[in-house]
């Protein structure tokens, strides 16, 4: 019975640190990958008709289009970057893309940071079970709110740009018109928003089953040294009444030794 008990304590302690090791690397992929889609190039795609520039890859910061200089002897094509300023019509919903893309990118190292005092406590094995709840606890919430930041930012900007009407237009600068646009293409922005949120919550249930089960872990001990307190009592109490009565098997009446 013992032996069952041992190994099933050796099970339960692996299959923890199974969940929250997977739990931080996932917090560390997902913020990995919020960072790559807050720098993509390729939140829209346009192709126009037009000799100079056929395709436009815009991006939240700086729109990219490849120049093709004609010289007499060759052929030369250069990238250019077009930084997104004031002198550009921005959309409400690609200035609502930057802004929650740039909070979730900037909130979710604190979740990293988190997560690493939470696995630092275990290691050292510190009975601070409440420090590992608080930080699981704020990493739930800061994934969850970037969560919710990713997949409307992502969302908002593909339907609105394949399936609706835009307002974003260029600066009177750029060598090419929104009147020449003949296509919009999707791009891979839409499909790793979605990852990035599905990791984002496969963290969520990785850290709720860690409070869950410090939780536990934390009730079992109190009921633990409960009974090893009710179990002193008993014993001190039994000291005490073995202590009353043994003296009074030791007396002998005074006729008796007569």
């Amino acid at each position: 019975m013992d032996c069952y008990t041992l190994n099933t304590k050796i099970f339960s302690g692996v299959k923890e640190w199974i969940f929250r090791v997977t739990g931080f690397l996932c917090s560390l992929l997902s913020s990995g990958l919020g960072i790559i889609l807050a720098n993509s190039k390729y939140w829209r795609l346009w192709e126009f008709d037009n000799d100079v520039v056929q395709l436009v890859y815009i991006g939240l910061w700086e729109a990219y289009y490849h120049w093709e200089f004609n010289f007499p002897d060759t052929e030369t094509i250069t990238l250019v970057h077009s930084p997104i300023n004031s002198t550009w019509t921005i959309s409400p919903e690609f200035q609502c893309a930057r802004s929650l893309i740039l909070l979730a990118m900037l909130i979710k190292p604190v979740v990293v940071i988190f997560s690493s005092a939470a696995i630092r406590v275990s290691i050292i094995k510190a009975a601070v079970s409440e420090i590992q709840i608080v930080c699981y606890k704020c990493s739930v919430l800061i994934l969850i709110l970037s969560s919710l930041c990713t997949i409307i930012s992502v969302t908002w900007n593909h339907v609105v740009d394949l399936y609706g009407e835009t307002t974003l237009d260029f600066p009177p600068t750029f060598p090419v018109k929104k009147e020449a646009l003949i296509k919009k293409h999707s791009t891979h922005v839409f499909p790793m928003g979605l990852v990035t949120t599905i990791l984002s919550l496969f963290c969520v249930i990785m850290f709720l089953y860690e409070i869950k089960s410090l939780k536990c872990q934390r009730k079992l001990d109190a009921q633990q040294a409960s009974k090893q307190d009710d179990r002193s009592i008993d014993e001190c109490a039994g000291v005490c009444k073995m202590c009353q009565e043994t003296p009074r098997q030791g007396f002998l009446h005074p006729t008796v030794l007569l």
